[in-house]
């Protein structure tokens, strides 16, 4: 079996923003998410597959809770690695809540722009399920004709 035929996994393909149908295109235009001006841009259409990435009107709204729920468990994982490294303690004159919360700011506004664009990789992958057999079979009906032309980029 060569690595073409083989079946990219869910998990490496989320993480590395691919598309969830073919696993192989790129769901962004640029790879560098620290490209602000471009961080969100993506391809209209997997450039593999074919695969439309805007499904319907307004539907990356739902990121916001995903990327909510990727920067809560950020931070706990930071207290925990914090605490078992550093410590805590809620003694007078000990300030190492406060550094921990400085400290955990400051990579959750560095790593904004990785959260936002995983968030994103997870919600479609959430909608758009992997197809084995993509270079044979066509698009779905039911996920074009979610697609209004006249109603994009409305909101």
């Amino acid at each position: 079996m060569s690595s073409e035929e083989k079946k990219p996994g869910y998990l490496f393909s989320t993480l590395d923003n691919r598309c969830p149908r073919c696993r192989r295109g790129r769901l962004f235009i640029s790879n560098n998410p620290y490209k602000l001006k471009t961080a969100l841009k993506m391809h209209r259409v997997c450039p593999v597959c074919k695969q439309p990435t805007d499904i319907e009107v307004g539907f990356y709204y739902g990121t916001a809770y995903v990327s909510y729920a990727i920067t809560v468990a950020f931070s706990a994982f930071t207290f925990i690695a914090w605490w078992l490294l550093i410590g805590v303690s809620v003694q007078p004159g000990d300030f190492r809540w406060f550094w921990w919360g400085i400290t955990n700011a400051v990579l959750l506004i560095v790593l904004q722009p990785v959260f936002m664009r995983l968030s994103r990789s997870l919600w479609i992958s959430w909608f758009v399920k992997y197809d084995p057999d993509w270079k044979v079979n066509s698009i779905s009906a039911d996920t074009i004709e979610r697609i209004v032309p006249e109603q994009m980029n409305n909101w």
